[in-house]
């Protein structure tokens, strides 16, 4: 199969984005006592993907997770499911928000329980309305505009700017002179990409903090007591209603239900019908 070389600058890009972030989330996980997790090797899993398992058992390949009692040797609780993206042109970017969401939704589903921050850093060109998607969906999010790596680039005399109608040839040049770039410059552009947003990068950070070191603020318990009925018809339902007298019913437990809430408006609806499973929830606080 022939290289394409429009396609290999675009991944040239999206790692350096990866890596123009990676640094401040790592310096927020320490400052939090939270173990950041990214692509590579890590004793506790086979092979260098991040993956975690949906709701569904479905399996994503993920850019950050931040974990708390996580370590080299073991999987901690996961606290922040974080993807980054890079697209040139707006035609594609519905597309990956979908896609965004349909890899992360899943995952906060099945860890609704610790109310995970959900994050993406974008860059390029994204519609207004692929993002105000992700928002409304409880992601934040961290935008990175196309000006932004073309300026950054230019520190290593790369012109990162292309559209549809630069040839193959003129993205071979541009890789050559990425490839041919010290690993000391190539960081530099990393730095550069992060200085250049640093105001949005900042308000990030502060959204992920919101969530991380959030507090408790007020638990509300329901402990629910009753029978199990059944009706074939709204009007034995009805009569059952009528004669029911619950000073005389015979009640056994059903469940606890709680509602916990947070200092940052976070809310975390849990119901047990063991009360040492609702223990074992709550230590994890």
């Amino acid at each position: 199969m022939a290289i394409s070389y429009s396609h290999k600058f675009g991944q040239i890009i999206g790692d350096s984005l990866e890596k123009a972030i990676e640094p401040h989330l790592r310096e927020f996980a320490l400052k939090n006592n939270l173990y950041l997790d990214i692509k590579g090797k890590r004793i506790t899993r086979k092979g260098t993907k991040l993956t975690w398992t949906d709701i569904n058992n479905n399996k994503h390949d993920l850019d950050f997770v931040m974990e708390k009692g996580g370590s080299d040797h073991s999987q901690g609780i996961p606290v922040a499911f974080i993807e980054c993206a890079w697209r040139r042109y707006t035609k594609h970017s519905r597309n990956k928000a979908q896609e965004i969401q349909g890899a992360i939704i899943p995952l906060f589903q099945k860890y609704k329980s610790n109310h995970p921050f959900i994050g993406v850093i974008l860059a390029g060109e994204f519609t207004k309305n692929s993002i105000s998607q992700l928002e409304s969906l409880g992601f934040s999010v961290l935008f990175f505009d196309y000006e932004i790596i073309i300026n950054a680039f230019k520190d290593i005399q790369i012109n990162a700017f292309y559209d549809e109608t630069t040839s193959e040839k003129k993205f071979q040049k541009k890789i050559e002179k990425w490839e041919s770039a010290t690993e000391v410059q190539k960081k530099s552009i990393y730095s550069k990409i992060a200085e250049l947003n640093k105001s949005n990068i900042s308000l990030f950070l502060k959204s992920l903090e919101k969530s991380i070191v959030r507090k408790v603020t007020s638990i509300k318990l329901l402990s629910l007591f009753g029978e199990d009925y059944s009706f074939l018809n709204i009007k034995n339902l009805k009569k059952f209603l009528i004669d029911f007298n619950p000073e005389i019913s015979k009640l056994k437990f059903i469940r606890f239900e709680a509602i916990i809430e947070y200092s940052n408006g976070d809310q975390i609806k849990v119901d047990f019908k063991n009360n040492k499973d609702f223990v074992e929830f709550l230590e994890k606080f």
